[in-house]
């Protein structure tokens, strides 16, 4: 089996390599982490523009919404390229929103926010947790009342992490209030300047701003509604298996420092990658670093055929963030006592990639469901295994 690109693959992945190199600075490099690999900021939004133009935001779409007709592999590998180059991961428009669009949405909704997006002059932000529906997204309360021409949204939302650098919000909200709790939710696009929007920072442990945002009676047109009424509960979970697929490259050029960085520090005479236990350790990395790509590269490959990747995504999801964690912690083994220095500080290695990617390595566990859900996923979907 050929596990290598076709030509035409590997040749566009050079021209994008050379686009990047020559359209990242320092600048858009510190936005992606201050801002948590989100989309929105300032300078992220020049460089997606230039992206845009050349059809890499979105090229596996019909050229009729601003694709080029590509593959989904196609697609995959420039995301991919991207998290090497530590550039933002998170297009909630072009990765989430957008395919759930293309499937689901009608002809106008596709005409009014298709080509925007893959032109990349506009953001949405997932509107999905409340404050009791987590992991449950079924539990989640906020109303949209329906009121003929319009809806009337009142509630809470939290955690929504992009809302105060996005455009639009992509909002899971309870419109019939009888019956089976997952078939009364409907999936809307928001306007995030509305009058009676308000967004409240929250600080995550990895120094991100997430928010929770409170709707006091939001008018939403009609036309705004995704797909059919009450069948949001459907669109949300295929928008989640698109959420859940993580380019493992994220992670790829830390661990390539932590390696060089082993390599070039003396120890008792030796580099420290001569310790036995640390060549298994990044060997071990290597390892998985290589599983978790092949694991990507699959959910393109049943894209590309026309399959759903559920519970794939939900391996794939699962494998990547917890080979990101045992990444960190093994450069802070690696680094020893000087890992847990920031940025900044002029003893720290790395210029203390190590101590953020640490802390930051925790939240992707957590978001797009925890690890313990995508397990349930995979058991219960994959597996064919009984619920607990």
């Amino acid at each position: 089996m050929d596990f290598g690109f076709r030509k035409e693959e590997a040749d566009l992945i050079k021209e994008v390599r050379a686009f990047i190199r020559e359209e990242v600075t320092p600048e858009l490099v510190e936005e992606t982490h201050e801002l948590g690999a989100v989309f929105g900021g300032p300078e992220a939004r020049k460089f997606i523009k230039k992206l845009a133009a050349k059809g890499w935001l979105t090229p596996a779409w019909p050229r009729e919404y601003g694709g080029l007709d590509a593959s989904e592999m196609i697609t995959y590998m420039i995301r991919d390229e991207m998290a090497y180059a530590e550039l933002p991961l998170y297009f909630v428009a072009a990765y989430n929103a957008g395919p759930m669009i293309l499937r689901d949405g009608s002809e106008e909704m596709k005409r009014e926010f298709l080509p925007p997006i893959a032109r990349g002059e506009i953001e949405f932000a997932l509107g999905y947790t409340e404050p009791q529906a987590g992991s449950d997204l079924a539990a989640l309360n906020i109303r949209a009342e329906d009121r003929g021409d319009h809806f009337l949204l009142n509630g809470q939302k939290t955690f929504n992490t992009h809302t105060h650098v996005a455009d639009y919000h992509w909002l899971a909200a309870r419109t019939n209030f009888d019956g089976p709790k997952h078939k009364g939710i409907s999936i809307m696009i928001v306007d995030l300047k509305s009058p009676g929007i308000t967004i409240r920072p929250l600080i995550t442990m990895a120094g991100w701003r997430t928010n929770e945002v409170y709707y006091d009676d939001v008018i939403v047109p009609k036309k705004n509604l995704m797909g059919e009424k009450n069948r949001g509960f459907y669109y949300l979970m295929g928008a989640l298996d698109f959420e859940r697929m993580f380019p493992p490259s994220a992670y790829k050029k830390l661990f390539e420092e932590i390696v060089d960085y082993a390599r070039e520090t003396i120890v008792n005479g030796q580099p420290l990658s001569k310790d036995p236990l640390i060549r298994q350790r990044l060997a071990q990395m290597a390892i998985e670093l290589e599983a978790s790509r092949l694991l990507y590269y699959q959910l393109a490959y049943m894209l590309d055929k026309e399959m759903i990747p559920n519970y794939q995504s939900s391996m794939e999801k699962v494998f990547a963030t917890e080979v990101a964690q045992r990444i960190c912690n093994t450069g802070m083994e690696v680094l020893g006592l000087y890992g847990q220095l920031k940025k900044g500080d002029k003893w720290a290695p790395l210029a203390g990639k190590v101590e953020f990617f640490y802390r930051s390595s925790v939240v992707e566990t957590i978001y797009a469901g925890t690890s313990e859900i995508q397990r349930n996923i995979i058991a219960e979907r994959g597996l064919g295994l009984p619920r607990g």
